[in-house]
C-alpha cells in the first residue's frame, strides 16, 4: 500500500507536478512562514532557549522533514508540546545535553521507522493523548503567568518545575507590572478577535505590531525581548555533539521522551491533515523523516521539532498540496532570520506569553475533554484524568508511563470480564415439550463453552471445569476464542493432567488458528491427539459418543 512505502511523498508528488500546483504551493508557504515567524521565536522561549533557536529548528527541520516526509502537507517546526521538556533538559543539561538528547532521539525515530513501528502509535489510547496535551497546555499558561503579569522573581528561584512555578508566582505576585498586563491584555484580545476581521493575514503577526507599538509609543516599562536575550540574525552554523557513555546515558530517557512524542504528534497531525486532504500518509516514513529532521536540527543549534498541526492545516486551508509548501515555508524563514531578525528584539514578553496563551488554548482540546468526561466509560475518564494531572503535576514521561500502565491494567480487567467459560445445560423435553431445539449429549459427556480471548488476566477460569463420577468425556467447544496465550496454554496443559488422572478423555471443538497454532507449538495437539480436535460441535459429540 502507499502508505508503508519507504519513499519520500516528494518523489511521488513531482511526477504530476505542475506550474499550478507550484503558484499555489509558494502562496501556501509563505502564509505558514508569516505564522511560524512569531510562534518559533514564542516556543523557543517558552523552551528556555534564545529565540533564534526555534527560526533555526523551523528551518532545519522543516525543510528536511518536507524533503523527505510521508505526508503531502505537513509543516514541521518547534511545537508546545516540547517546551516544558526541552525547558527541563535546558535546565539540567545546558544545551549540549538537549543538542545529544535531541540526535539520539532522531536516531530512535529513524530506528522506528525501519522497523515499520508507525502503526504501533495507534495503541497509545485517546485518552492518553487527550490527557497529555491538556496538561502540557496548562503547563504552558502557568510557565507564561510571569511575563504576562511582568512580575519579577528574586535571583536564584527555582522554576524548573510546573509546582515550583506556581509558588514562585505565589510568592511574588505584589510584583506585578501593570502596564506589561494591559501590552498582554490588548494583545491577546488582538489575537481572539482578528480571525473575525481577516484570515489571510496571522493574528499573531498583528499583536506583535500591536505590542511592539504600545511599548514604544507610550513608553512604557515592560520587558522586550532584547531585555533578555542576545539576538543573532547568523544563519546556523553546523556543532557536533560530543559523545560519551556518561553523556549519553543521561541524556538517553530524554531521548526517548522526545522520540516517542515526536512520533505521536507528528502522526497524529498527518492523520489530521490526510481527513482534511483526503489522502494517506507513509508512517514509516513519515518517522524516518521526522528522525533526520531533529538530527538536523540539534547539529544546527535548533531543538527538537515535530508536526505541528496547527500550521499543517493553515497550509492546506491556503492551498498547499506538496511538501514543496513546506519547503518554501523553511526557506523564506531563513531569509526573515537574515533581514529581519534584530527587530524581533523589540517584541514585548507580554506579546509572547498572550501569543503562547492563545497556542495551549487551541491544543488543550478542553470541548473533547469534557465530553470524553461525560460520556466515557469510568475506566477511561480515569485515564484521562490521572494522565492530565500527573502532566501537570510532574511531567510527560510520568503521565504517559502510569496512564499506559493503568489503562492496560483496566483493558485486561474488562477483556477478562468478556471472557467465559460455561457449562452446557442438561435440558428434559419431556418436563417442556415446546422448548428449544437442542443438541443431543450422551450422559457421559460433559460440555463446556469457551468465549473470549484466554489469556493470563482470565486463565484461572479453567479450573472451574468439573466433573461426575460417571464423566467419561470432556468436550471443550472453542469457536468463540479468537486467542490463547501463554499462561492460558498452561491452564488447558493442568486441566488436561487432571483428566487424565480421573480417566476422561479430552475433546476439542472448532479451535481458530491462532490458539490451534500455540497448542501445537507447546506439543499438546500430540500429547491429547489430534484425533480429539474435531472441526465442529456436531463431529466433537459423535466423536465422544465413540469413545
Amino acid at each position: 500500500m502507499q502508505k508503508d512505502k519507504l519513499k519520500p511523498m516528494l518523489f511521488s508528488n513531482m511526477k504530476t507536478y505542475n506550474t499550478k500546483k507550484l503558484v499555489t504551493d509558494l502562496v501556501a508557504g509563505l502564509i505558514v512562514a508569516i505564522i511560524a515567524l512569531p510562534l518559533s521565536i514564542a516556543l523557543a522561549i517558552a523552551s528556555g532557549v534564545g529565540p533564534e533557536q526555534g527560526l533555526y529548528t523551523a528551518i532545519v527541520a522543516g525543510f528536511i522533514i518536507s524533503f523527505l516526509g510521508g505526508s503531502r502537507v505537513q509543516i514541521a517546526g518547534p511545537t508546545a508540546a516540547f517546551a516544558t521538556i526541552v525547558a527541563g533538559i535546558v535546565a539540567k543539561n545546558g544545551m549540549p545535553g538537549l543538542a545529544l538528547a535531541t540526535v539520539l532521539a532522531g536516531v530512535i525515530l529513524i530506528i522506528m521507522g525501519f522497523l515499520r513501528l508507525g502503526s504501533l502509535i495507534r495503541f497509545i489510547p485517546y485518552t492518553i493523548t487527550t490527557g497529555f496535551t491538556a496538561g502540557i497546555a496548562v503547563t504552558i499558561v502557568i510557565g507564561q503567568i510571569k511575563d504576562f503579569a511582568g512580575l519579577e522573581y528574586p535571583a536564584g528561584t527555582k522554576t524548573i518545575e510546573t509546582m515550583d512555578k506556581i509558588k514562585a508566582i505565589g510568592a511574588n505576585i505584589s510584583t506585578i507590572n501593570w502596564q506589561a498586563v494591559l501590552v498582554g491584555v490588548v494583545c491577546l484580545a488582538v489575537l481572539i478577535v482578528w480571525p473575525f476581521v481577516t484570515e489571510k493575514i496571522p493574528g499573531s503577526l498583528i499583536a506583535v505590531f500591536v505590542g511592539i507599538g504600545m511599548v514604544k509609543i507610550f513608553n512604557m516599562n515592560v520587558s522586550t525581548i532584547e531585555n533578555l536575550y542576545s539576538i543573532s540574525n547568523k544563519l546556523p552554523s553546523f556543532a557536533m555533539p560530543e559523545f560519551t557513555l556518561s553523556g549519553i546515558r543521561a541524556v538517553l530517557p530524554d531521548a526517548f521522551t522526545i522520540a516517542i512524542l515526536a512520533a505521536i504528534e507528528s502522526l497524529l497531525s498527518c492523520v489530521v491533515a490526510d481527513g482534511m486532504i483526503n489522502s494517506h500518509h507513509r508512517s514509516n516514513m513519515e518517522l524516518i523523516a521526522q528522525g533526520a529532521g531533529n538530527i538536523g536540527s540539534a547539529l544546527f543549534g535548533g531543538i527538537p521539532a515535530t508536526g505541528a498541526i496547527a500550521r499543517t492545516a493553515a497550509n492546506v486551508k491556503n492551498g498547499g498540496r506538496t511538501p514543496i509548501a513546506g519547503i518554501t515555508h523553511a526557506i523564506l524563514l531563513a531569509l526573515i532570520l537574515v533581514l529581519l531578525m534584530p527587530y524581533a528584539g523589540l517584541i514585548p514578553m507580554p506579546t509572547i506569553a498572550a501569543i503562547l496563551f492563545m497556542v495551549a488554548y487551541n491544543m488543550c482540546q478542553w470541548r473533547t475533554f469534557v465530553h470524553l468526561c461525560k460520556t466515557a466509560p469510568k475506566s477511561d475518564i480515569i485515564v484521562l484524568v490521572i494522565t492530565f494531572v500527573l502532566t501537570v503535576v510532574f511531567d510527560l514521561v510520568v503521565a504517559i508511563e502510569v496512564g499506559m500502565l493503568i489503562a492496560v491494567v483496566l483493558f485486561m480487567k474488562r477483556m477478562s470480564e468478556e471472557s467465559a467459560v460455561s457449562s452446557w445445560k442438561y435440558y428434559d423435553p419431556d418436563e417442556d415439550p415446546d422448548g428449544p431445539e437442542l443438541k443431543q449429549v450422551p450422559k457421559h459427556v460433559r460440555v463446556y463453552e469457551i468465549t473470549g480471548p484466554m489469556f493470563f488476566g482470565d486463565a484461572d477460569r479453567l479450573a472451574g471445569v468439573s466433573f461426575k463420577d460417571f464423566t467419561k468425556v470432556i468436550i471443550i467447544r472453542m469457536r468463540g476464542v479468537p486467542a490463547l496465550d501463554a499462561t492460558a496454554m498452561h491452564a488447558m496443559e493442568q486441566l488436561y493432567d487432571r483428566c487424565v488422572k480421573n480417566d476422561i478423555k479430552l475433546v476439542f471443538s472448532h479451535v481458530n488458528e491462532q490458539p490451534f497454532h500455540t497448542m501445537e507449538k507447546g506439543g499438546f495437539v500430540d500429547k491429547v491427539g489430534r484425533e480429539n480436535f474435531r472441526p465442529h460441535i456436531d463431529d466433537a459429540l459423535e466423536w465422544a459418543g465413540k469413545l
